[in-house]
C-alpha cells in the first residue's frame, strides 16, 4: 500500500513544467515598423531612380526639341507616383501598430508584425523595381521621340546623310520646312504611344 502511494505521488513530479511563450512580446513592434520603413524607403528609392533617368533624358531632348518637353514629362510624373504608393502603404501599416496598454501589456502579436513586415517588403521592392523600369523605359523612349522630332537620321540611306553619320536640323523651322519625310510626325506618335504603353504596364508592377 505504501509503495502504491509513493508511486502515485511521484508520477506528477516526473512531468516537466512548460512555460507558456508570450504571443505579444515587446520586440514584435520592431517587425511592424521595419515593414513601414521598407515600404516608404524602397518605394521612394525607386521613385527617385525613375525620376533621375527620365529627367536626364528629358533635359537632353529639350535642347533640340523644346516643344516635346511637356509631352515627354509623363515618365517623371509616373515615377513620382510610386513614392506616393509607398507613403500610403506606410501610413496604413503604421496605424496598424498598436501601443501597449496603461499597465504595459503588449497587444501587438508576432503574427501581426510578420504580416506587416511582409506587406512592407512587397510594396517597397515592387516600387523599387517599377521605378527602375519606368526610368529605363522613359530614358530611351524620350530620347527616341526627341531624335525623331529633331529630324536625326541614325541610319543614313544616302551619301549626303552618311556625311557625319547623322543629319540634324538647325532648328524646328528647318525640320518643318523639309516636310513629313524628315519630321516624321506619324512615326513620332507611334514611338510615343509605344513608350506610353510600356510605362503604364511598368506602373502596374507597383500596384
Amino acid at each position: 500500500m505504501s509503495n502504491f502511494t509513493n508511486s502515485t505521488t511521484l508520477a506528477p513530479s516526473a512531468t516537466p513544467s512548460l512555460t507558456p511563450v508570450p504571443l505579444c512580446p515587446s520586440w514584435a513592434v520592431c517587425l511592424g515598423y521595419i515593414g513601414v520603413a521598407c515600404a516608404v524607403c524602397f518605394s521612394n528609392f525607386g521613385s527617385a531612380w525613375g525620376t533621375w533617368k527620365s529627367g536626364v533624358s528629358l533635359c537632353h531632348t529639350g535642347v533640340r526639341h523644346p516643344k516635346s518637353i511637356m509631352k515627354n514629362v509623363i515618365p517623371i510624373v509616373m515615377a513620382g507616383v510610386i513614392g506616393i504608393y509607398g507613403l500610403i502603404v506606410g501610413v496604413i501599416l503604421g496605424q496598424g501598430v498598436t501601443k501597449p496598454t496603461s499597465v504595459r501589456d503588449n497587444t501587438y502579436s508576432v503574427y501581426t508584425g510578420m504580416a506587416h513586415l511582409a506587406s512592407g517588403l512587397c510594396c517597397g521592392l515592387s516600387g523599387l523595381v517599377a521605378g527602375g523600369c519606368i526610368g529605363i523605359v522613359g530614358d530611351y523612349g524620350v530620347r527616341s521621340v526627341g531624335y525623331r522630332a529633331s529630324a536625326i537620321t541614325l541610319f543614313p540611306a544616302t551619301a549626303a546623310e552618311a556625311e557625319g553619320y547623322t543629319q540634324v536640323a538647325d532648328g524646328e523651322e528647318a525640320a518643318e520646312g523639309e516636310g513629313e519625310q524628315i519630321s516624321g510626325s506619324d512615326d513620332q506618335n507611334k514611338l510615343f504611344v509605344g513608350m506610353l504603353i510600356m510605362l503604364i504596364f511598368s506602373e502596374a508592377l507597383a500596384l
